[in-house]
Protein backbone atom coordinates (compact mmCIF):
# COMPACT_ATOMS: atom_id res chain seq x y z
CA UNK A 1 0.00 0.00 0.00
CA UNK A 2 1.57 3.59 -0.79
CA UNK A 3 2.28 6.23 1.75
CA UNK A 4 -0.71 8.43 1.14
CA UNK A 5 -2.89 4.95 1.34
CA UNK A 6 -1.31 4.58 4.74
CA UNK A 7 -1.96 8.52 6.08
CA UNK A 8 -5.21 7.92 5.04
CA UNK A 9 -5.61 4.77 6.50
CA UNK A 10 -4.36 5.82 9.89
CA UNK A 11 -6.72 8.77 9.56
CA UNK A 12 -9.47 6.70 9.00
CA UNK A 13 -8.54 4.71 12.33
CA UNK A 14 -8.58 7.77 14.45
CA UNK A 15 -11.58 9.33 12.74
CA UNK A 16 -13.45 5.66 14.04
CA UNK A 17 -12.08 5.81 17.02
CA UNK A 18 -12.86 9.13 17.93
CA UNK A 19 -16.31 8.49 16.39
CA UNK A 20 -16.09 11.73 14.05
CA UNK A 21 -16.76 10.97 10.36
CA UNK A 22 -13.98 11.30 8.05
CA UNK A 23 -15.55 13.39 5.16
CA UNK A 24 -14.35 11.91 1.75
CA UNK A 25 -11.48 14.34 0.00
CA UNK A 26 -12.52 15.38 -3.54
CA UNK A 27 -11.44 13.40 -5.81
CA UNK A 28 -10.14 10.29 -3.75
CA UNK A 29 -11.63 6.98 -5.03
CA UNK A 30 -11.44 4.59 -2.64
CA UNK A 31 -9.31 1.40 -3.21
CA UNK A 32 -11.41 -1.71 -4.45
CA UNK A 33 -11.27 -4.55 -2.42
CA UNK A 34 -7.89 -7.06 -3.70
CA UNK A 35 -6.36 -3.84 -5.34
CA UNK A 36 -3.81 -1.42 -3.21
CA UNK A 37 -3.27 1.28 -6.40
CA UNK A 38 -6.10 4.30 -5.03
CA UNK A 39 -6.06 5.60 -8.72
CA UNK A 40 -5.87 3.08 -11.95
CA UNK A 41 -3.13 4.39 -13.96
CA UNK A 42 -3.63 5.90 -17.07
CA UNK A 43 -1.96 4.35 -20.26
CA UNK A 44 1.15 6.03 -21.12
CA UNK A 45 0.30 8.49 -24.07
CA UNK A 46 2.65 8.39 -26.92
CA UNK A 47 5.61 11.06 -26.83
CA UNK A 48 4.87 14.24 -29.17
CA UNK A 49 1.66 14.96 -29.05
CA UNK A 50 -0.10 18.57 -30.09
CA UNK A 51 -1.05 20.37 -26.73
CA UNK A 52 -4.98 19.70 -25.85
CA UNK A 53 -7.16 23.01 -26.87
CA UNK A 54 -8.39 25.67 -24.78
CA UNK A 55 -11.82 24.47 -25.53
CA UNK A 56 -11.13 21.51 -24.13
CA UNK A 57 -9.31 22.43 -21.10
CA UNK A 58 -12.30 25.03 -20.46
CA UNK A 59 -15.23 22.60 -21.47
CA UNK A 60 -16.27 25.15 -24.31
CA UNK A 61 -17.44 24.87 -27.62
CA UNK A 62 -14.99 26.18 -30.33
CA UNK A 63 -15.30 29.29 -31.46
CA UNK A 64 -16.78 29.42 -35.00
CA UNK A 65 -14.02 29.80 -37.89
CA UNK A 66 -15.89 30.28 -40.85
CA UNK A 67 -14.80 32.63 -43.14
CA UNK A 68 -17.08 32.73 -45.99
CA UNK A 69 -20.54 33.79 -46.21
CA UNK A 70 -22.66 30.94 -46.06
CA UNK A 71 -25.08 32.68 -48.11
CA UNK A 72 -29.09 32.55 -47.48
CA UNK A 73 -31.20 31.90 -50.81
CA UNK A 74 -34.78 32.70 -51.19
CA UNK A 75 -35.48 30.75 -54.26
CA UNK A 76 -39.04 31.51 -53.96
CA UNK A 77 -38.84 34.70 -55.49
CA UNK A 78 -39.77 35.04 -59.69
CA UNK A 79 -36.48 35.11 -61.37
CA UNK A 80 -35.71 36.74 -64.62
CA UNK A 81 -37.95 36.15 -67.54
CA UNK A 82 -36.82 33.32 -69.97
CA UNK A 83 -37.51 35.95 -72.66
CA UNK A 84 -38.74 34.57 -76.45
CA UNK A 85 -39.34 31.03 -76.15
CA UNK A 86 -38.24 29.79 -79.45
CA UNK A 87 -34.59 31.87 -78.16
CA UNK A 88 -34.57 29.82 -75.05
CA UNK A 89 -35.68 26.45 -76.75
CA UNK A 90 -32.49 27.53 -79.30
CA UNK A 91 -30.13 28.43 -76.11
CA UNK A 92 -30.87 25.11 -74.28
CA UNK A 93 -30.84 22.98 -77.62
CA UNK A 94 -28.16 24.38 -80.24
CA UNK A 95 -24.60 24.56 -79.20
CA UNK A 96 -23.14 27.30 -80.25
CA UNK A 97 -19.67 28.77 -79.59
CA UNK A 98 -19.37 32.54 -78.62
CA UNK A 99 -18.31 33.13 -82.22
CA UNK A 100 -21.59 31.94 -83.44
CA UNK A 101 -23.54 32.94 -80.64
CA UNK A 102 -22.34 37.22 -81.41
CA UNK A 103 -23.21 36.30 -84.55
CA UNK A 104 -26.63 35.04 -83.92
CA UNK A 105 -27.30 38.35 -81.78
CA UNK A 106 -26.59 40.36 -84.56
CA UNK A 107 -28.49 37.89 -87.06
CA UNK A 108 -31.95 37.44 -85.11
CA UNK A 109 -34.94 39.45 -86.35
CA UNK A 110 -36.66 39.54 -82.17
CA UNK A 111 -33.62 40.49 -80.37
CA UNK A 112 -31.24 36.75 -79.13
CA UNK A 113 -30.23 38.04 -76.05
CA UNK A 114 -28.24 35.27 -73.55
CA UNK A 115 -26.70 35.84 -70.10
CA UNK A 116 -22.85 35.82 -69.75
CA UNK A 117 -20.57 36.19 -67.11
CA UNK A 118 -19.89 34.20 -63.56
CA UNK A 119 -22.66 32.11 -62.70
CA UNK A 120 -24.79 33.15 -59.61
CA UNK A 121 -25.63 31.31 -56.01
CA UNK A 122 -29.31 31.21 -57.34
CA UNK A 123 -28.15 29.28 -61.04
CA UNK A 124 -25.84 27.30 -58.96
CA UNK A 125 -28.58 26.14 -57.02
CA UNK A 126 -31.17 25.76 -59.97
CA UNK A 127 -28.63 23.15 -61.47
CA UNK A 128 -27.42 21.45 -58.74
CA UNK A 129 -31.56 20.99 -58.40
CA UNK A 130 -31.88 19.46 -62.04
CA UNK A 131 -29.42 17.36 -62.23
CA UNK A 132 -30.67 15.45 -59.03
CA UNK A 133 -33.99 15.45 -60.77
CA UNK A 134 -32.37 14.12 -63.65
CA UNK A 135 -30.79 11.43 -61.93
CA UNK A 136 -33.42 10.59 -59.90
CA UNK A 137 -36.06 10.33 -62.87
CA UNK A 138 -33.93 8.01 -64.73
CA UNK A 139 -32.66 5.72 -61.80
CA UNK A 140 -28.59 6.79 -62.22
CA UNK A 141 -26.15 5.99 -59.93
CA UNK A 142 -23.18 8.65 -58.77
CA UNK A 143 -21.10 7.07 -61.29
CA UNK A 144 -23.41 6.72 -64.02
CA UNK A 145 -24.28 10.99 -63.63
CA UNK A 146 -20.13 11.17 -63.44
CA UNK A 147 -20.03 9.19 -67.10
CA UNK A 148 -22.73 11.34 -68.97
CA UNK A 149 -21.05 14.30 -67.34
CA UNK A 150 -17.58 13.27 -68.25
CA UNK A 151 -18.41 11.50 -71.68
CA UNK A 152 -14.57 11.38 -73.17
CA UNK A 153 -15.90 11.13 -76.60
CA UNK A 154 -17.25 14.40 -77.54
CA UNK A 155 -19.40 13.18 -80.19
CA UNK A 156 -21.29 10.76 -77.85
CA UNK A 157 -22.46 13.34 -75.42
CA UNK A 158 -25.73 13.15 -73.62
CA UNK A 159 -27.73 15.96 -75.68
CA UNK A 160 -31.15 15.26 -73.74
CA UNK A 161 -29.17 15.56 -70.24
CA UNK A 162 -27.51 19.00 -70.91
CA UNK A 163 -31.00 20.34 -72.88
CA UNK A 164 -32.77 19.46 -69.67
CA UNK A 165 -30.77 20.69 -66.93
CA UNK A 166 -29.58 24.09 -69.44
CA UNK A 167 -33.36 24.80 -69.69
CA UNK A 168 -33.72 25.09 -66.14
CA UNK A 169 -31.63 28.53 -65.93
CA UNK A 170 -32.92 31.49 -67.70
CA UNK A 171 -30.93 32.74 -70.91
CA UNK A 172 -28.04 30.68 -70.50
CA UNK A 173 -26.46 28.78 -73.36
CA UNK A 174 -25.71 24.98 -73.47
CA UNK A 175 -22.52 25.40 -74.08
CA UNK A 176 -22.06 27.57 -70.73
CA UNK A 177 -23.55 25.31 -69.19
CA UNK A 178 -22.04 22.21 -70.52
CA UNK A 179 -18.25 24.02 -69.45
CA UNK A 180 -19.30 25.25 -66.19
CA UNK A 181 -20.98 21.57 -64.81
CA UNK A 182 -17.88 20.05 -66.29
CA UNK A 183 -15.87 22.41 -64.27
CA UNK A 184 -17.27 22.36 -60.98
CA UNK A 185 -17.79 18.26 -61.00
CA UNK A 186 -14.43 17.56 -62.04
CA UNK A 187 -12.63 15.40 -59.46
CA UNK A 188 -9.72 17.38 -59.89
CA UNK A 189 -10.32 20.72 -59.20
CA UNK A 190 -9.59 22.86 -55.88
CA UNK A 191 -6.51 21.22 -55.13
CA UNK A 192 -4.84 23.27 -53.41
CA UNK A 193 -1.64 25.58 -54.09
CA UNK A 194 0.64 24.64 -56.71
CA UNK A 195 4.07 22.94 -55.80
CA UNK A 196 7.40 23.16 -57.38
CA UNK A 197 7.47 20.20 -58.43
CA UNK A 198 4.05 20.00 -60.34
CA UNK A 199 5.43 23.56 -61.75
CA UNK A 200 8.17 21.78 -63.46
CA UNK A 201 6.03 18.65 -64.68
CA UNK A 202 3.78 21.31 -65.90
CA UNK A 203 6.44 23.03 -68.21
CA UNK A 204 8.02 19.95 -69.17
CA UNK A 205 4.31 18.58 -70.22
CA UNK A 206 4.04 21.87 -72.43
CA UNK A 207 7.43 21.21 -73.98
CA UNK A 208 6.69 18.28 -74.94
CA UNK A 209 3.18 18.50 -76.18
CA UNK A 210 2.68 21.85 -76.87
CA UNK A 211 -0.80 23.63 -75.27
CA UNK A 212 -2.75 20.29 -75.58
CA UNK A 213 -4.30 21.14 -72.17
CA UNK A 214 -6.24 17.89 -71.75
CA UNK A 215 -3.33 16.17 -72.17
CA UNK A 216 -1.43 17.96 -70.34
CA UNK A 217 -3.75 18.02 -67.50
CA UNK A 218 -3.36 14.16 -67.75
CA UNK A 219 0.19 14.47 -67.08
CA UNK A 220 -0.05 16.93 -64.18
CA UNK A 221 -2.96 15.79 -62.84
CA UNK A 222 -4.75 19.39 -62.96
CA UNK A 223 -7.66 20.61 -64.88
CA UNK A 224 -6.94 21.68 -68.21
CA UNK A 225 -8.45 24.84 -67.26
CA UNK A 226 -5.99 25.06 -63.90
CA UNK A 227 -2.77 24.02 -65.95
CA UNK A 228 -3.76 26.89 -68.74
CA UNK A 229 -4.20 29.51 -66.39
CA UNK A 230 -0.98 28.78 -64.01
CA UNK A 231 0.95 28.47 -67.62
CA UNK A 232 0.08 31.54 -68.88
CA UNK A 233 0.42 33.64 -65.55
CA UNK A 234 3.10 32.36 -63.80
CA UNK A 235 5.26 29.79 -65.98
CA UNK A 236 5.54 31.31 -69.32
CA UNK A 237 8.05 34.09 -69.22
CA UNK A 238 9.51 33.60 -65.65
CA UNK A 239 12.65 34.16 -66.40
CA UNK A 240 11.96 37.84 -67.15
CA UNK A 241 8.97 38.44 -65.50
CA UNK A 242 9.26 41.10 -62.58
CA UNK A 243 7.13 40.80 -59.38
CA UNK A 244 6.88 43.79 -56.78
CA UNK A 245 5.49 47.31 -56.70
CA UNK A 246 5.15 48.64 -60.54
CA UNK A 247 7.65 51.84 -60.98
CA UNK A 248 6.58 55.07 -62.37
CA UNK A 249 7.89 54.13 -65.81
CA UNK A 250 6.19 50.92 -65.76
CA UNK A 251 2.83 52.59 -64.87
CA UNK A 252 3.32 55.42 -67.76
CA UNK A 253 4.17 52.73 -70.53
CA UNK A 254 0.86 50.44 -69.32
CA UNK A 255 -0.97 53.66 -69.97
CA UNK A 256 0.26 54.57 -72.99
CA UNK A 257 -0.40 51.03 -74.36
CA UNK A 258 -4.04 50.64 -72.99
CA UNK A 259 -4.73 54.22 -74.19
CA UNK A 260 -3.18 53.24 -77.70
CA UNK A 261 -5.34 50.00 -77.86
CA UNK A 262 -8.56 51.30 -76.17
CA UNK A 263 -9.32 54.94 -76.48
CA UNK A 264 -7.66 55.22 -79.60
CA UNK A 265 -9.86 52.83 -81.64
CA UNK A 266 -13.22 54.01 -80.28
CA UNK A 267 -13.31 50.92 -77.61
CA UNK A 268 -13.65 50.68 -73.99
CA UNK A 269 -10.42 50.56 -71.97
CA UNK A 270 -12.28 48.87 -68.67
CA UNK A 271 -13.42 46.20 -70.87
CA UNK A 272 -11.99 45.74 -74.08
CA UNK A 273 -8.62 45.13 -73.45
CA UNK A 274 -6.58 42.19 -74.71
CA UNK A 275 -4.47 41.54 -71.67
CA UNK A 276 -2.23 38.74 -73.31
CA UNK A 277 -1.07 41.29 -76.09
CA UNK A 278 -0.60 44.18 -73.77
CA UNK A 279 1.80 42.31 -71.58
CA UNK A 280 3.55 40.97 -75.09
CA UNK A 281 4.08 44.67 -75.73
CA UNK A 282 5.53 45.16 -71.98
CA UNK A 283 8.11 42.64 -73.58
CA UNK A 284 6.60 40.16 -70.86
CA UNK A 285 7.77 41.92 -67.62
CA UNK A 286 4.29 42.18 -65.84
CA UNK A 287 1.80 39.25 -66.86
CA UNK A 288 -1.48 39.65 -68.34
CA UNK A 289 -3.15 39.39 -64.89
CA UNK A 290 -0.69 41.45 -63.36
CA UNK A 291 -1.36 44.08 -66.14
CA UNK A 292 -5.21 43.67 -66.11
CA UNK A 293 -5.20 43.84 -61.48
CA UNK A 294 -2.56 47.18 -61.92
CA UNK A 295 -4.90 48.88 -64.36
CA UNK A 296 -8.37 48.17 -63.37
CA UNK A 297 -7.41 48.82 -59.79
CA UNK A 298 -5.47 51.52 -59.59
CA UNK A 299 -4.69 53.58 -63.23
CA UNK A 300 -8.09 53.05 -64.74
CA UNK A 301 -9.56 55.73 -62.19
CA UNK A 302 -6.47 57.59 -61.85
CA UNK A 303 -6.62 58.49 -65.72
CA UNK A 304 -10.41 58.88 -65.80
CA UNK A 305 -10.19 61.71 -63.19
CA UNK A 306 -7.89 63.56 -64.56
CA UNK A 307 -4.65 62.15 -63.22
CA UNK A 308 -5.68 62.65 -59.66
CA UNK A 309 -5.88 59.45 -57.41
CA UNK A 310 -10.17 59.43 -56.78
CA UNK A 311 -10.77 58.46 -53.25
CA UNK A 312 -14.11 56.84 -52.44
CA UNK A 313 -16.59 58.93 -50.46
CA UNK A 314 -20.21 58.52 -48.89
CA UNK A 315 -21.99 59.94 -51.75
CA UNK A 316 -19.99 57.19 -54.24
CA UNK A 317 -21.44 54.73 -51.59
CA UNK A 318 -25.20 56.03 -51.86
CA UNK A 319 -24.82 55.56 -55.54
CA UNK A 320 -23.64 52.17 -55.12
CA UNK A 321 -26.25 50.95 -52.59
CA UNK A 322 -29.45 52.26 -54.56
CA UNK A 323 -27.81 51.08 -58.30
CA UNK A 324 -27.83 47.67 -56.38
CA UNK A 325 -31.10 48.38 -55.35
CA UNK A 326 -32.44 49.23 -58.13
CA UNK A 327 -31.63 46.49 -60.02
CA UNK A 328 -33.82 44.30 -58.20
CA UNK A 329 -31.99 41.05 -57.84
CA UNK A 330 -32.08 37.77 -55.37
CA UNK A 331 -29.05 37.70 -54.28
CA UNK A 332 -25.52 39.88 -55.32
CA UNK A 333 -24.02 36.93 -56.91
CA UNK A 334 -26.88 37.45 -59.59
CA UNK A 335 -25.03 41.01 -60.52
CA UNK A 336 -23.28 41.91 -63.11
CA UNK A 337 -20.81 44.49 -61.49
CA UNK A 338 -19.63 46.17 -65.35
CA UNK A 339 -23.11 47.16 -65.50
CA UNK A 340 -23.11 50.09 -62.64
CA UNK A 341 -20.43 52.69 -63.98
CA UNK A 342 -22.78 55.28 -66.15
CA UNK A 343 -21.18 58.02 -68.11
CA UNK A 344 -21.02 60.57 -64.64
CA UNK A 345 -20.25 58.11 -61.91
CA UNK A 346 -17.61 56.15 -63.96
CA UNK A 347 -14.23 55.98 -61.95
CA UNK A 348 -14.59 52.56 -60.69
CA UNK A 349 -14.04 49.30 -61.71
CA UNK A 350 -16.50 46.14 -61.61
CA UNK A 351 -13.88 44.98 -58.90
CA UNK A 352 -13.62 47.58 -56.75
CA UNK A 353 -17.13 48.00 -56.78
CA UNK A 354 -17.89 44.36 -55.82
CA UNK A 355 -15.47 44.91 -52.93
CA UNK A 356 -16.88 48.22 -51.55
CA UNK A 357 -20.43 46.21 -51.64
CA UNK A 358 -19.37 43.69 -49.52
CA UNK A 359 -17.44 45.78 -47.10
CA UNK A 360 -20.80 47.80 -46.77
CA UNK A 361 -22.82 43.84 -46.50
CA UNK A 362 -20.14 42.31 -43.76
CA UNK A 363 -20.86 45.36 -41.78
CA UNK A 364 -24.17 44.56 -40.55
CA UNK A 365 -24.48 42.22 -37.62
CA UNK A 366 -25.70 38.85 -38.67
CA UNK A 367 -25.54 39.05 -42.62
CA UNK A 368 -24.78 35.67 -42.88
CA UNK A 369 -28.15 34.67 -41.43
CA UNK A 370 -29.93 37.00 -44.48
CA UNK A 371 -30.92 37.13 -47.64
CA UNK A 372 -30.24 39.41 -50.13
CA UNK A 373 -33.43 41.38 -49.59
CA UNK A 374 -32.83 41.80 -45.76
CA UNK A 375 -29.17 42.90 -46.24
CA UNK A 376 -30.96 45.72 -49.03
CA UNK A 377 -33.88 46.17 -46.34
CA UNK A 378 -31.01 47.50 -43.92
CA UNK A 379 -28.87 49.19 -46.35
CA UNK A 380 -31.76 51.12 -48.10
CA UNK A 381 -32.72 52.47 -44.46
CA UNK A 382 -28.83 53.75 -43.60
CA UNK A 383 -28.25 55.27 -47.22
CA UNK A 384 -31.95 57.21 -47.28
CA UNK A 385 -30.66 60.46 -47.48
CA UNK A 386 -28.10 61.71 -49.77
CA UNK A 387 -25.06 62.89 -48.01
CA UNK A 388 -23.67 66.75 -48.72
CA UNK A 389 -21.49 66.72 -50.95
CA UNK A 390 -17.57 68.03 -49.21
CA UNK A 391 -16.02 70.78 -51.22
CA UNK A 392 -12.66 69.73 -50.61
CA UNK A 393 -13.23 65.97 -52.06
CA UNK A 394 -15.66 67.72 -55.25
CA UNK A 395 -14.14 66.00 -58.61
CA UNK A 396 -14.27 66.05 -61.90
CA UNK A 397 -15.93 62.80 -63.36
CA UNK A 398 -14.91 62.64 -67.17
CA UNK A 399 -16.15 59.87 -69.19
CA UNK A 400 -13.84 58.05 -71.15
CA UNK A 401 -14.97 58.51 -74.39
CA UNK A 402 -14.37 62.12 -73.73
CA UNK A 403 -10.54 61.21 -72.69
CA UNK A 404 -8.21 62.19 -75.57
CA UNK A 405 -5.02 61.30 -73.94
CA UNK A 406 -4.12 60.11 -71.12
CA UNK A 407 -3.36 61.98 -67.54
CA UNK A 408 0.49 61.03 -65.98
CA UNK A 409 -1.22 58.75 -62.97
CA UNK A 410 -0.19 59.06 -59.20
CA UNK A 411 1.89 55.91 -58.35
CA UNK A 412 -0.41 53.17 -57.05
CA UNK A 413 0.25 49.73 -55.74
CA UNK A 414 -1.43 46.63 -57.22
CA UNK A 415 -4.37 45.01 -56.03
CA UNK A 416 -6.09 42.07 -55.29
CA UNK A 417 -6.76 39.20 -57.93
CA UNK A 418 -9.88 40.74 -60.07
CA UNK A 419 -13.07 39.02 -59.49
CA UNK A 420 -14.61 35.96 -61.85
CA UNK A 421 -16.56 38.15 -64.73
CA UNK A 422 -17.37 38.91 -68.44
CA UNK A 423 -17.53 34.63 -69.40
CA UNK A 424 -20.18 32.60 -70.29
CA UNK A 425 -18.51 29.61 -69.13
CA UNK A 426 -18.27 31.13 -65.29
CA UNK A 427 -14.56 31.84 -65.46
CA UNK A 428 -12.68 34.99 -64.81
CA UNK A 429 -12.34 35.77 -68.73
CA UNK A 430 -10.23 38.75 -70.19
CA UNK A 431 -11.43 39.94 -73.68
CA UNK A 432 -8.84 37.66 -75.57
CA UNK A 433 -11.15 34.39 -73.96
CA UNK A 434 -8.27 33.82 -71.27
CA UNK A 435 -8.73 32.79 -68.01
CA UNK A 436 -7.37 33.61 -64.64
CA UNK A 437 -6.42 30.86 -62.37
CA UNK A 438 -7.62 30.66 -58.38
CA UNK A 439 -4.21 30.66 -56.57
CA UNK A 440 -2.87 33.47 -57.37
Amino acid sequence: MSKLAGVLKTLGDAAAAANVPLGVLPGFIPPLPGHSNIHPQPPPQPMGQPPSTSGAILNTAPKSTKTTHKRVLDMSLPGPDHGNPDHAHMLANKWMNATKLAEMVKTQGNGLVYKKGKFSAIEEEQLRAAIEAFKVGRGLTNDQLQDIIFQKNEKGKDNAFWSEITSALALRPIIAVYHHVRRAFHPKKQQGKWMPEEDAVLKQSVADLGQQWEKVSEIVGRMSSDCRDRYRNHIANREVRVTGVWTKEEEEELTAIVTEMTIQQGKDFDNDVFWGKVSDRMGNRRGRQQCRIKWTDSLSKTVKNEGQKPRWSAQDAYILVHKVDSMNVRDDTEIDWKTLPDSDWNLWSAHSLQRRWLTMKRGIKGYEDMTHQEIMDILRVKKAHLPPTSAARKRKVTSAANIDEPAEPEPGDAGPSGIQEGASDGQDRDADGSTDDSDA
